[in-house]
């Protein structure tokens, strides 16, 4: 069978940023941070950073009560966002029930909130205290089994679950799925929830900001030589994928085009990035859309503000494309929003390819010498973007890369 072509349709944001594609595009062409100060952490002994980047205005009510009940935020964000994203492809219900179409939706972990009333109810009160549908919300793969009921979706379920790359694997796995003919239409992306766990997890491992509690708007700032670490952040981003020919039959507008995915592991370190690893992976996704690098537009880098993640990316990437391709990193809009994150940079290269701008690096003053080599964005750039590659490291050493590009 020829390989089909997929094509994105639909995209639904709840971001630190806005919450739909205007109220992002306004934020990224204007240079507003997301990141906030968090004073309830204040409460936390030993904990560092005073920073995060939340999720203003979610209207939970907007969800229907039967499908809330199983639901924590992680997955309310999702829902809200995959609303979002079918209303903006127009895509029938019936569709969704019919076994052509399916789900990919990643999260990091169960929703943290729940999983904190789960465990706080049954050490005080005792088990039978506990409620039947709390477990539903704290599950590892809730968002994506909420989706799928909620929608009725008979075809492929997934829940990738690999913390930064979890929701630009299920991209890479939806597209991956279409093209192989398995389904026509997939609902894929990710979501997030912020908690101080998540904050407390990275600032015990020495990777949270802290040197900017009291002027949030200043980090993160990746590549930037003040780097001191990344901003925890919450959001959803659902993109619908679908076959070429299904689209065009459906008469909706085609917003863009997936042409190339690549996963792979650098087996080496937990926590720590691999330069080779990174790179294997951006040649592996351009070798699997048939281009090189001197065809790509636009890099957006997964940099979160890290000394040492931000510097192995800026070297894998010199390796990979050379040093003539403009290259920024969103987070510095949005911190790192972990499972969400693939998913809104791929929502926002969509973004920014139909609207030809590039939108910088924001924070990025004084770039580190260890990060030079590369047409770093340092302010708003008017220009056609045909093509984007947007990459995701994660913890584990799982790499990943999506190929984008307008439709032809």
């Amino acid at each position: 069978m020829k390989p089909r072509r997929v094509v994105i349709t639909g995209m639904g944001m709840l971001s630190p940023i806005g919450n739909s594609p205007e109220r992002v595009l306004a934020s990224l062409r204007e240079g507003r941070s997301g990141v906030r100060n968090m004073p309830a952490w204040n409460a936390w002994k030993d904990l560092h950073t005073r920073v995060g980047a939340t999720v203003e205005g979610l209207d939970e009510k907007s969800i229907p009560r039967e499908s809330r009940r199983s639901m924590g935020r992680v997955a309310l964000l999702a829902a809200a966002a995959a609303e979002q994203a079918l209303a903006h492809a127009r895509v029938d219900r019936e569709l969704l029930r019919s076994g052509r179409a399916g789900i990919s939706v990643g999260q990091t972990v169960g929703s943290p909130l729940a999983t904190e009333m789960f465990f706080e109810t049954m050490r005080t009160e005792g088990v039978r205290a506990l409620k039947s549908t709390t477990f539903l919300q704290l599950m590892s793969h809730s968002a994506a089994a909420n989706l799928a009921l909620m929608f009725k979706v008979t075809g492929r379920v997934w829940a990738p679950a690999a913390a930064c790359a979890s929701s630009s694997q299920a991209i890479g796995q939806s597209y991956e799925t279409i093209r192989d003919g398995y389904q026509d239409l997939m609902l894929c992306g990710g979501s997030e929830e912020l908690h101080v766990t998540t904050a407390a997890t990275f600032d015990i491992l020495g990777g949270t900001s802290r040197a900017f509690n009291e002027s949030p708007s200043s980090t993160p700032r990746p590549f930037d030589r003040r780097r001191d670490g990344l901003v925890v952040g919450e959001g959803a981003g659902i993109i619908v994928l679908e076959e070429l020919s299904h689209a065009l039959k459906r008469g909706v507008p085609i917003l863009g085009e997936v042409l190339g995915f690549a996963t792979h592991c650098d087996a080496e370190h937990m926590s720590a990035p691999a330069r080779s690893g990174m790179a294997r992976t951006m040649a592996a996704c351009l070798e699997s859309a048939g281009m090189r690098a001197s065809d790509v537009d636009y890099i957006n880098a997964h940099a979160t503000g890290t000394p040492l993640g931000d510097a192995t990316e800026a070297q894998a990437t010199g390796d990979v494309v050379g040093g003539d391709i403009p290259i920024s990193s969103t987070k510095g809009f949005t911190g790192h929003t972990l499972a969400a994150c693939g998913a809104l940079e791929v929502a926002f290269s969509v973004l920014m390819m139909n609207n030809g701008f590039i939108a910088p690096t924001l924070n990025l003053d004084d770039l580190d010498p260890a990060c030079e080599g590369l047409r770093h964005v340092r302010e708003l750039e008017e220009r056609p973007v045909r093509r984007v590659l947007s990459n995701n490291f994660a913890f584990g050493g799982v790499n990943t890369s999506l190929l984008l590009g307008l439709p032809s």
